[in-house]
């Protein structure tokens, strides 16, 4: 079994990370690969602890379960606490800067710090925060093509959403270039 991306996207339930989970799972399903996602959640749903994983192989996926991932996305205090260290070493921690404000520092690790919450706000809503940190994903990693993703965006957001489309979109690409400016390499 070939486990080629594995995934934890954590926050306080009504931050999208749920959302966040179910967009990369459908750009891996658009770009032909195997995918698991599941959600994990606190006793509460909006305010609480919330959370998912993501799998994406080429291979059949044989347990959803992941406990040291290769990559996470943390929107809150707590989910750094909790998964900064659970990341395997060489891989990939997108911290939200905005409300994760804790040094943390492992130097097996390739972390990036965006102010997630803040740059969403200052494109009208901090609820898109998590199209930020996608975008900050994705462009540290050859995973899935961010243009993938944007792609399936209005399937994954349903009918009735198409306004939120292209805010969305922005969010990613402003993600995007946050990444590319916290490494220092340039936008892909």
């Amino acid at each position: 079994m070939d486990r080629d991306f594995e995934v934890v996207i954590a926050g306080f339930g009504g931050q999208g990370v749920l959302f966040a989970g179910m967009l990369l799972a459908h750009g891996a399903l658009k770009a032909g690969r195997n995918v698991a996602w599941i959600p994990f959640y606190g006793p509460e749903m909006r305010g609480g602890t919330a959370g998912c994983t993501v799998i994406i192989s080429n291979d059949e996926i044989g347990s959803p379960i992941v406990s040291r991932p290769a990559a996470a996305i943390v929107m809150n205090e707590p989910s750094l606490a909790k998964w900064g260290p659970r990341v395997k070493p060489g891989g990939i921690l997108v911290i939200n800067r905005s409300l994760a404000l804790s040094p943390f520092e492992r130097d097996d690790l390739h972390i990036v710090e965006v102010p997630a919450t803040g740059i969403a706000g200052s494109l009208g809503s901090d609820r898109m925060a998590n199209m930020v940190a996608v975008g900050a994903l994705l462009g540290t990693l050859s995973v899935l093509p961010v243009d993938v993703v944007s792609e399936v965006l209005p399937e994954a957001l349903g009918p009735g959403k198409e306004r939120f489309v292209e805010p969305n979109r922005e969010a990613l690409r402003r993600g995007l270039a946050a990444a590319a400016q916290a490494v220092g390499v340039p936008m892909p």
